[in-house]
């Protein structure tokens, strides 16, 4: 294990959580091109989709979303220290999160249902006329296998869903019992030390894993998703109670080596496992093993990542403000536009090497673009999720944008 001095980072200074959010949502965007070429069930496919490009597509999908939700509590404690458990925070959390939720879902994700049962389905409607079914819940898009496709629909959207929820149960324990998190924390500070810092977090997914995995498969449909909530909510939790005590962030910074070595060795576990077992029913201890690796590599990939940008990124810099408010704007709109440009480029059939750069640079750009468009509109500010507009002679430079969104 490293020793050598990590640089201090109180409270009101962890710009590294804006730099792990604004990093976090970047390869989400890479992720979910990523999904159009690979042979795992998603919206709209390639052409050309093959199992290539799904070992690199594991080396993030254990653990980013888990993340995100790390990061998000860290922001919620921030603001409940800062506000208290007060209604008025409540009011403003849900006005942040649910204006962008339904104004997602009436708006950003039509499209992304419509190419799917274009493509899928072999709806030859137009757009018009799908919208009407989409609106009145439409329930005869389905699968030959089962399953039918439920509209209207909120799609990538259903991380705000569930960060919501995450939200409102933090409140409600903070309203009922101000200090226990402040509590959790000293509790969480005093066993994650050394190796448990590691060692405690992968056991428990692991036994999540192997115990829930299979009875509750994920659906993000928030009712009844009880294996991702077990997780998610979790590390929601455990970065609520980070964010009241700095020295968790240390450790990490101190074990960063050794989760990353971890991590790595998880991936390389996954991907041969997967190999061995493709085109075949995995045997049970095999499959016990995959899901051990995996609950490994969830959590030892995010002390890694967090332990890194502690030690490299606890910085500001001039695009730091602007990027993180972009954030939300982007992830917002980044699904529809991956899909939508990707069904304009399929008639080329161009080889994926060569249309996947096109797809990651036009959805930045476009996504950024509306971004510059969202943040200068005041309505468009409320339904993307942006407070106010503040300028720039009234805004602290230390100000931490991860306190201040999603």
């Amino acid at each position: 294990m490293p020793t050598e001095p990590v640089p201090a980072a109180p409270p009101s200074r962890l710009l590294f959580l804006d730099w792990l959010r604004i990093g976090a949502f970047a390869l989400l965007v890479l992720y979910h091109v990523g999904m159009y070429y690979v042979s795992w069930g998603w919206h709209v496919k390639s052409p050309l989709a093959s199992a290539a490009l799904e070992p690199w597509m594991r080396l993030s999908s254990p653990w980013r979303l888990s993340l995100l939700f790390l990061v998000s509590g860290a922001a919620t404690s921030f603001m409940l220290q800062r506000a208290g458990a007060s209604g008025s925070l409540l009011a403003a959390r849900s006005k942040r999160l649910l204006w962008p939720l339904l104004f997602g879902m009436a708006v950003v994700v039509p499209p992304q249902s419509y190419f799917e049962v274009v493509q899928q389905h072999g709806y030859a409607g137009s757009y018009l006329d799908f919208l009407t079914l989409y609106f009145s819940g439409h329930d005869g898009f389905c699968k030959a296998g089962g399953g039918c496709l439920i509209l209207p629909t909120w799609n990538h959207l259903w991380f705000v869903a569930y960060l919501f929820v995450y939200t409102l149960l933090l409140w409600a324990l903070l309203r009922r019992w101000p200090h226990a998190l402040d509590r959790a924390a000293q509790v969480s500070a005093r066993v994650l030390r050394g190796p448990a810092l590691l060692a405690l977090p992968i056991a428990a997914f692991a036994v999540l894993r192997l115990t829930l995995l299979d009875r509750f498969a994920p659906t993000h449909a928030l009712v009844g998703d009880w294996y991702l909530h077990a997780c998610y909510f979790a590390v929601f939790a455990l970065g609520a109670m980070w964010a009241r005590d700095a020295s968790i962030w240390q450790r990490c910074a101190q074990w960063r080596w050794v989760a990353l070595l971890l991590a790595l060795l998880a991936w390389s576990a996954l991907v041969v496992g997967n190999g061995a077992a493709a085109g075949a029913t995995m045997p049970l201890s095999l499959l016990a093993a995959m899901r051990m690796a995996y609950a490994t590599m969830q959590w030892s990939a995010i002390v890694a990542a967090v332990g890194f940008a502690c030690v490299h990124l606890n910085r500001d810099h001039r695009w730091r403000a602007t990027l993180a408010e972009a954030v939300f704007p982007v992830y917002i709109v980044h699904q529809t536009l991956i899909i939508v440009f990707a069904m304009a480029l399929a008639p080329l059939r161009a080889a994926p090497v060569v249309e996947a750069p096109v797809l990651v640079a036009g959805t930045f750009t476009a996504s950024f673009a509306v971004y510059l468009l969202v943040r200068r509109v005041p309505w468009l500010r409320a339904v993307f999720g942006l407070g106010p507009a503040v300028s720039r002679a009234a805004a602290p430079g230390a100000r931490l944008a991860t306190r201040e969104t999603a």
